[in-house]
């Protein structure tokens, strides 16, 4: 049996994109690295957002993206994960579990009272993952596409 890996997590930066735009991929979400490099740099300068990379022997091998938001009615804020991947290669190792644990200690320093995370009804591996970190299922999720020209 191998022993799990050295991981180290950090926030992502500009150079990271190639990397991310490749877990993007395996995530079902092909892009350009231009755009990428364009909504990285926005993600990365916003306050209520944030964005992992776990590295493992000098290779980044996973990202969680974070969102936190404001709630009106309730005494605690919500953290959103929109993205979490670890590259086909290095699951099993304790990588998502790691980013997901740094992800959850980042929402308590922030005062939030929940996570959520959408995970389509086709992500199987992802729905038993979630559920071993504590997740629950909440069954609704309604979307409203947005155009603009």
């Amino acid at each position: 049996m191998n022993p799990l890996p050295t991981i180290h997590l950090r926030p992502a930066t500009l150079e990271d994109c190639a990397v991310i735009a490749a877990l993007l991929d395996d995530l079902g979400y092909p892009v350009d690295l231009d755009f990428l490099a364009r909504r990285l740099q926005r993600q990365l300068s916003h306050d209520d957002a944030a964005l992992l990379v776990a590295v493992v022997e000098n290779a980044v091998v996973g990202m969680i993206s974070l969102h936190f938001i404001p709630q009106l009615a309730l005494p605690g804020d919500f953290c959103r994960i929109s993205y979490l991947c670890v590259s086909p290669n290095a699951r099993g190792q304790g990588i998502g579990t790691a980013l997901e644990l740094r992800a959850y200690q980042m929402a308590q320093e922030r005062g939030c009272d929940r996570m959520e995370v959408h995970s389509h009804s086709r992500r199987l591996p992802a729905h038993r993952f979630y559920a071993r970190q504590g997740y629950t299922e909440s069954p609704k999720y309604w979307v409203k596409r947005v155009t603009w020209e």
